[in-house]
């Protein structure tokens, strides 16, 4: 699946994308008349580049991260969360979910690993926005292109935010920008995981590596390259179909709830943007 076309080529080519970032956070949390901002810190990549991107943009006094361990996380993930905290000399709660899940869990029957792993996500999102209430602060979000396109996350669950500074990076991207943020080798390196139950990885659960789906999605979406050309520049047939198939299906999860449409100005339809408040 690799390939050598130019269009293939995902590099952020130097460091002015960390600069919009920051000032994108900097603006958008002062538009909205706050100074301070929650990030959920799972140890993860993404949770890391974000809080690192905030303290930059807002000062490390003004952002706090919230650790939300279940009984089956890894005691890793907690480790590595409290790196990125020390580093960043931000201030950290933690806030262990599993008393808040297991009752819930109990009450019903059937529940598989996935649907358990959504209530941990969701119950995550409730804490970090009854704290972000607390504090008068802004959850940040930190789902990345790649994990958007292709549904890879909960809705309402760590799909929910305020503001996401990570939205249009693929994962190949936010790995490269957290290089140039000076975050510890041993995160960038570890296997990407939801850390949901033991031996979990993104890419165990997605069956194929972000490397080789973001080349794709990257031909894909912001080039629009159609199945034959992909094919010509060597995609597997197989694996465009399937991506294909994600993107299309999870559209759901990229959008605001469709609201029917009666009136001639209807919100998320009509009425939709700033400057229809003179923002």
């Amino acid at each position: 699946m690799e390939t050598s076309s130019p269009h293939a080529d995902l590099s952020l080519h130097g460091g002015a994308v960390r600069t919009v970032l920051v000032g994108f956070l900097r603006d958008e949390v002062q538009n909205a008349g706050f100074t301070k901002a929650i990030v959920g810190l799972s140890g993860g990549i993404d949770s890391t580049v974000t809080a690192y991107l905030a303290a930059e943009a807002l000062g490390n006094k003004n952002v706090r991260g919230i650790m939300m361990p279940y009984a089956s996380s890894s005691p890793d993930s907690l480790a590595d969360a409290e790196v990125v905290a020390k580093a960043l000399h931000i201030r950290t709660e933690t806030v262990d979910i599993t008393p808040m899940v297991d009752p819930y869990l109990a009450l019903s029957t059937g529940h598989d690993r996935l649907r358990a792993g959504n209530v941990m996500a969701r119950q995550r999102m409730i804490v970090l926005y009854d704290i972000s209430a607390r504090e008068r602060a802004l959850v940040l979000g930190t789902s990345n292109k790649t994990e958007s396109l292709l549904g890879y996350g909960t809705l309402f669950g760590d799909m929910a935010c305020a503001i996401n500074p990570l939205g249009d990076l693929y994962k190949t991207q936010v790995w490269e920008l957290a290089g140039m943020l000076g975050v510890p080798q041993r995160i960038i390196e570890k296997k990407p995981s939801a850390d949901l139950w033991e031996g979990q990885t993104d890419e165990g659960e997605l069956g194929f590596t972000y490397r080789d789906v973001d080349r794709l999605l990257f031909a894909m979406v912001d080039h629009r390259r159609r199945e034959k050309e992909l094919i010509a520049m060597g995609f597997e047939e197989k694996f465009i179909r399937r991506v294909a198939l994600l993107v299309r299906r999870n559209q759901f999860k990229r959008r605001p709830p469709l609201i029917a449409k009666i009136s001639h100005r209807t919100v998320n339809v009509d009425f939709r943007y700033a400057r229809d408040w003179g923002l």
